[in-house]
């Protein structure tokens, strides 16, 4: 119960003060003078004045509030390491027991790092965490918190934090634990395929020994090599880009006995791979229509280098004209084709027939560098099928398909084959869904004969159009139509030349997102997605080998045709391992390195300075400094604000004096019956004594 007083007067104030100013003033002058009855004039003045000011006693009935306590477990990956984990629960449980028995304190439990967020995954994030749970609180009810946590926090406050009460912090783990572990010092993320990429590491170590480390590098889930590191010290390393696209570098060293943990001693690195620019020749057999299309789309591709000629003045065309006074260059074709024919990664045939420009041996060089990786493509004319065609030189070995010799001359709408529209050089192409296809037409298809590799397009009454061929090691196209052009010059709305012309070539080049079958991986949050790429009706299901040695089956949904889909959400972070038949991936889950396993020894110094800033503390919880030690909690004790909040076996929380008020009573003093009389005595008190 609370009592207090107040005036409710009878009257507004200014007419209050109109009617008691004049009797005081004259009630003052009769005491001054002396006058007989002046004191009970006096008397009755206050008793008007006190039934006019009407007071009035009130009985506050009010319910206490309690303080708001925020109790933040950390559940990051960190505390699953050794005896961490029971500790925290034990330490949980106990706490709510013991904060249970005070009425005054209203418990929040928050458990930070435990959703599947990558954020909150790989960084250990109390004190947003803590925010949160005061984010509803005045601060004049916020009792304090208490942090149960292994010290690993990422989001601590060099000072005091934003509330004005203690915070106390219990540490897991003990204090003696030793651990080793790896990371990359400067890790670039692009390298140039096929050249050596500097990169620096260093491997650190709590027990400070400066001792060689085997350190092995791997590069896409192959060992590489194994270096001999110096803990502590910053060593260099070189590694080669194998290819274009995400790359990725891993380092690992041996676990020690007694070590922490073993997660922490691999270092990923992702490197994405650029080649350098391509080479390209483009050899033109005479002047044509399209003779410019090949051209112009690869000079208009930066990662291109290069060399066209075309024949405009084959031998045969004898005119007299002295050689000194040409002004047509000279074909270099021994340094083309025998000096510098392994430097290009494509060569292409436009329209190019055998006219002795070229000796007869060197389509025997040709056939020999497409025999060891490189790249050729035949974009065939009526020449093709000729008396003068090159199938008919040594270079036959190394073509997909004979021509029989005819030409067809008929309009035709180019479609893909069923192989077209799985196989990545075609499908999807622009236009290529509706029936007919939405481009134009085209009137020339060159006859063949015993079509070898895959047929992706075909022509005029079915025929071949576009046909892709592995020979040993290399590759080799050929497109049986000079009609392409149409399609550059907008006939009939054009077609999608520069998306199919610059599929073809870079398949030739083998560019990885090209190859009929492949597997990928990418991770994307904590959800681990896989790509395949098939000519197959199925491919079956995926199986994944997680960090922690896991095997889960995945199944590939088609996505559309010749691709399949599948993902997994996971709660590991790290290196994932898919395979699919012959073909397997790498992937990495989650943030690269992340800061929740760059240091995972359990200390008291990172939350030192906030903790003291506000009066509170921190402790460990084991009792000892052995591993799987008891749990020993501080005593819990409300303190005022003023006061102490932490002590050798204690910690204390802040009580709050608000209040709500439930109800009020009120007993006016000069109210009813009681201040007539009192008012009606001074009166009368008055005029009897101005009466004798």
């Amino acid at each position: 119960m609370n009592w207090s007083i107040s005036f409710e007067p009878l009257i507004s104030w200014p007419l209050l003060a109109l009617v008691l100013v004049p009797l005081a003033l004259l009630a003052l002058v009769g005491l001054w003078f002396r006058q007989r009855g002046g004191v009970l004039r006096f008397i009755a003045l206050l008793a008007l004045a006190a039934a006019l000011f009407n007071p009035v006693f009130l009985n506050e009935e009010r319910e206490p509030l309690k303080s708001v306590v925020a109790l933040i477990v950390d559940r990051s990956q960190s505390q699953d390491i050794g005896d961490r984990t029971r500790q925290t629960d034990e330490a949980l449980a106990g706490l709510q027991q013991r904060l249970g028995r005070f009425k005054q304190f209203d418990v929040r439990v928050v458990e930070a790092g435990k959703s599947g967020a990558a954020e909150e995954r790989t960084e250990t994030r109390l004190f947003g965490a803590l925010e949160g749970a005061f984010r509803d609180v005045p601060p004049s009810r916020i009792g304090g918190a208490i942090m149960i946590t292994d010290g690993e926090v990422h989001d601590a406050p060099p000072g005091a934090p934003d509330f004005n009460a203690p915070l106390h912090a219990l540490i897991t783990g003990n204090d003696h634990e030793k651990d080793r572990r790896i990371r990359f010092e400067n890790a670039p993320r692009f390298g140039i395929v096929g050249k050596p990429l500097d990169m620096t590491y260093r491997v650190i170590s709590t027990e400070n020994e400066a001792g060689p480390v085997d350190v092995r590098v791997s590069v896409n889930g192959e060992q590489v090599s194994v270096e001999h590191a110096t803990v502590g010290q910053a060593m260099p390393l070189q590694v080669t880009i194998p290819g274009a696209g995400r790359n990725i570098i891993e380092l690992a060293i041996d676990r020690e006995p007694g070590e922490l943990t073993d997660t922490n001693n691999r270092a990923i690195a992702l490197v994405d791979g650029i080649r350098e620019n391509l080479r390209v020749l483009l050899v033109s057999g005479e002047p044509h229509a399209g003779e410019r299309t090949w051209r112009n789309l690869l000079k208009s591709d930066a990662s291109v280098d290069l060399v066209h000629f075309t024949i405009l003045r084959p031998p045969e065309k004898q005119d007299g004209t002295p050689i000194n006074e040409l002004s047509l260059i000279a074909f270099p074709t021994r340094e083309l084709f025998v000096e510098k024919i392994k430097d290009f990664d494509l060569i292409i045939f436009d329209r190019y027939q055998h006219r002795d420009v070229l000796p007869i041996l060197y389509y025997d060089y040709i056939s020999e560098y497409v025999e060891k990786g490189g790249a050729l493509l035949i974009a065939a004319g009526p020449e093709y099928a000729g008396e003068s065609s090159i199938a008919r030189t040594p270079l036959m070995s190394a073509l997909p398909a004979m021509p029989t010799g005819e030409v067809l001359e008929k309009a035709f709408y180019p479609r893909l084959t069923d192989l077209g529209q799985r196989h990545p050089v075609t499908r999807g192409l622009d236009g290529s869904a509706t029936e007919p296809p939405h481009w134009s037409r085209w009137f020339r298809t060159i006859g063949v004969q015993d079509p070898q590799g895959e047929v992706v397009m075909k022509g005029a009454d079915n025929r071949p159009l576009l046909l892709l061929d592995r020979k040993g090691e290399g590759r080799v196209g050929m497109l049986l139509s000079d009609q392409g052009w149409l399609w550059a010059r907008g006939f009939e709305g054009g077609g999608p030349h520069v998306q199919l012309y610059r599929r073809i070539a870079h398949w030739l080049m083998k560019e990885p997102d090209l190859e009929e079958e492949r597997l990928t991986a990418e991770g994307r949050g904590m959800v681990l997605e896989i790509r395949r790429q098939t000519m197959a009706d199925d491919p079956g299901s995926a199986q994944i080998i997680t960090p922690s040695g896991k095997t889960v089956t995945v199944k590939l949904d088609k996505s559309e045709p010749g691709v399949f889909l599948g993902s997994v959400q996971t709660n590991e972070i790290g290196l994932f391992q898919v395979a699919n038949g012959d073909l397997t991936a790498l992937a990495h889950v989650g943030p690269v390195n992340a800061p929740e396993f760059a240091d995972v020894i359990s200390t008291e110094n990172l939350l030192k300075a906030p903790a003291e800033a506000t009066g509170g503390s921190v402790r460990r919880l084991a009792s000892s400094t052995a591993l799987g030690s008891d749990v020993t909690l501080p005593s819990i004790v409300p303190v005022r604000s003023a006061g102490d909040a932490s002590g050798s076996d204690w910690i204390g929380l802040r009580t709050t004096d608000d209040s709500v008020l439930k109800a009020v009573s009120r007993v006016p003093l000069f109210g009813g019956f009681l201040g007539l009389g009192l008012l009606l005595l001074a009166m009368g008190s008055m005029w009897y004594r101005e009466g004798r």
